[in-house]
């Protein structure tokens, strides 16, 4: 009862719009201030490192995975409960607006993988694995790793915890892309110590000194991503 009372008045505070305040201005900042509950204030992530960083993602991915949430294609009853009765345009104003964000991110955390597994990792990230169909993650998210506009996310940034729970979301099927989803595709063929590895090196390296996405990819995706619909789009 606690928690439907709690997230009963987040839900409250997400639509403010429509019960706007003197002592509460009606912007989206105001509004946002539901998310903050658990991404943080402005987006930028807690430290317990289940719950990840938004502010500054493109805005694209973001408005995809706020529909996946709704529509149940990623399962989180928290979020499910918060997005149920919002509409496709406000989904997309909330996307914007936290893509819109340019803070400054926190320091690396220190890793406690060692050398060969962070060797495993960088190799997945950078080259693949042809002989296995993996694909290198920069082939996708972008060089710097930093991710792609419109629509695919950057990696670096985001810590260990959360970054192999999303490969185990996948892996279980809990959480899927817009048909054909190529990450559940590629999250099929690695192994336990692939993800660790990748993982690991993902959450050790330090952010660029630009870490906003890159405009586009040099070349088209090495599959298809049903939720990529902008430039690097598979051709």
């Amino acid at each position: 009862m606690l928690r439907k009372c709690r997230f009963a008045a987040l839900l409250g505070l997400l639509m403010l719009g429509s019960a706007a305040t003197a002592a509460a201005p009606d912007t989206m900042a105001q509004r946002m201030l539901a998310c903050a509950a658990c991404h943080g204030a402005e987006g930028r992530a807690t430290g317990d490192g289940f719950y990840p960083r938004i502010a500054g993602k493109p805005a694209g991915y973001l408005y995809h995975q706020l529909i996946n949430f709704r529509e149940g294609r990623r399962l989180n009853a928290q979020m499910t409960y918060l997005l149920e009765r919002q509409s496709n345009d406000y989904l997309r104003e909330m996307a914007e607006y936290f893509a819109g964000l340019s803070l400054p991110h926190p320091p690396t955390q220190p890793t406690q993988a060692d050398p060969a597994r962070l060797q495993h990792g960088l190799q997945l990230v950078r080259q693949g694995d042809a002989t296995r169909g993996i694909p290198a993650c920069n082939d996708c998210h972008g060089e710097k790793m930093t991710g792609v506009m419109p629509d695919i996310p950057g990696l670096l940034g985001l810590p260990y915890d959360y970054l192999v729970a999303q490969f185990g979301a996948w892996r279980q099927g809990t959480r899927h892309g817009t048909a054909p989803d190529c990450m559940a595709a590629i999250v099929a063929k690695l192994t336990p110590e692939d993800i660790d590895a990748a993982a690991s090196w993902l959450a050790a390296q330090p952010m660029p000194a630009d870490p906003h996405p890159a405009p586009s990819l040099p070349k088209p995706l090495p599959t298809s991503c049903g939720s990529v619909t902008g430039a690097g789009a598979a051709q």
